[in-house]
């Protein structure tokens, strides 16, 4: 059996994760970095409190062989870029760079679609200088993962837009097919998923999962 480390838990995608790791029979311990207290119990769990800042501190605690990154913050809870620029980018790279060095062999990072570290645009980009630099730090294995719309309810948070265009993703996801069906809308919990069987499937040095590659391990 395993050990999982867990940057994200607390998120959208991290707590659906979260419950999968802990019902997976494929891990003994599942290690999660948060701000604070999770309000949760489990024999496998295992909560290390702390942030970017205080990862060095925290270093002799974040060992396991599978490091599941779904750190992420968006432009109205971050709008400062250089700090906006610290979750996305800065925080998965030092938490992956950490976890290699303590012996993890592999690396499973939530993106987004369409990454290209020479945009111009600023979302895109900073998701591909993170891609990037975590391919840069040559696990066995690089699991990445692209979801466009992330539907789903977000319980602790009001979003009108969002539940506006979840809706409408509900009508149009059909639309999208072949070469462009990486823009469907998918499910929080199913990228989740996506992420704990990949982590089963180890392959290839870089894997990317895009909508119909995510599909299709959830079937």
């Amino acid at each position: 059996m395993k050990k999982a480390i867990i940057f994200g838990a607390s998120g959208f995608i991290g707590s659906y994760l979260l419950q999968e790791l802990l019902n997976s029979p494929d891990y003994a311990l599942v290690t999660v970095v948060v701000r604070r207290p999770l309000a949760l119990n489990h024999p496998k769990l295992n909560v290390l409190i702390g942030d970017y800042n205080s990862l060095p501190l925290l270093k002799q605690s974040i060992t396991g062989d599978d490091v599941f990154i779904a750190l992420g913050t968006t432009k109205a809870n971050t709008p400062d870029q250089q700090l906006y620029y610290r979750v996305d980018h800065d925080y998965p790279v030092f938490a992956a760079t950490i976890a290699k060095e303590n012996g993890a062999t592999s690396v499973l990072l939530v993106s987004a679609v369409g990454p290209n570290a020479d945009s111009k645009i600023f979302y895109i980009r900073t998701k591909g200088e993170t891609e990037r630099d975590i391919i840069a730090l040559k696990y066995k294995y690089t699991h990445i993962f692209r979801p466009s719309m992330l539907m789903g309810n977000r319980t602790n948070e009001k979003r009108p837009m969002e539940k506006f265009l979840i809706g409408l993703f509900r009508v149009i996801n059909p639309l999208f097919m072949g070469s462009i069906s990486k823009f469907r809308g998918i499910e929080g919990k199913d990228v989740a998923k996506a992420m704990a069987h990949a982590a089963q499937q180890p392959h290839g040095a870089v894997n990317i999962y895009e909508w119909k590659e995510m599909k299709e391990l959830v079937k």
